[in-house]
């Protein structure tokens, strides 16, 4: 999903979405009871935070677990000024789940997804290239997921942050955010 810029978002809304980000199934008059709004309330907010892109409902899986043998990230260079033409064809193909565009060493980054070696090798080696403008890839394989993480953004995080233990003596950190 694109970026379509910052939304307002009130209290209850940030509130909402971090029960969802917590437990997706929660139902409404639970949420609604633990925010003293009315359920209907708490719907119509869920419909129109899925609406307008802020919030997705969905339901995340170790690939590793269920018979993708192949998660990789691959680093890719492009022609100079194809980098959002080849973000829109990246996420076209079904076996990317994460298509960002990055400044540094790589100009597009992409996770995906594969069933096997031969399903990637198709991937890389013959699908990929027919997409104008990409230069060059570098493939990142996955060996072990330890943390998949979608709670960012609300609550908690920030508060986190803060309780994140001080640097040693010395360090140079630049904590102004």
């Amino acid at each position: 999903m694109a970026s379509t810029g910052v939304h307002s978002l009130d209290d209850t809304d940030r509130r909402i979405i971090a029960i969802l980000q917590a437990d997706g199934r929660r139902p409404y008059s639970q949420i609604a009871e633990e925010l003293a709004i009315p359920a209907s309330s708490v719907r119509f907010r869920v419909q129109r935070l899925e609406e307008s892109g802020v919030l997705q409902i969905v339901g995340i899986a170790n690939p590793l677990t269920i018979g993708f043998d192949r998660f990789a990230m691959i680093g890719i260079r492009v022609r100079p000024g194809t980098a959002s033409e080849v973000c829109r064809a990246l996420r076209e193909l079904p076996e990317t789940s994460y298509v960002i565009m990055t400044a540094g060493q790589y100009d597009v980054m992409t996770e995906v997804i594969c069933r096997d070696t031969g399903h990637f090798t198709d991937l890389v080696n013959r699908r990929m290239p027919l997409i104008d403008g990409i230069v060059s890839t570098d493939s990142f394989f996955v060996l072990e997921v330890h943390k998949l993480a979608y709670g960012w953004g609300v609550q908690g995080v920030e508060a986190s942050l803060l309780a994140a233990p001080e640097a040693p003596a010395g360090a140079r950190i630049d904590r102004r955010g």
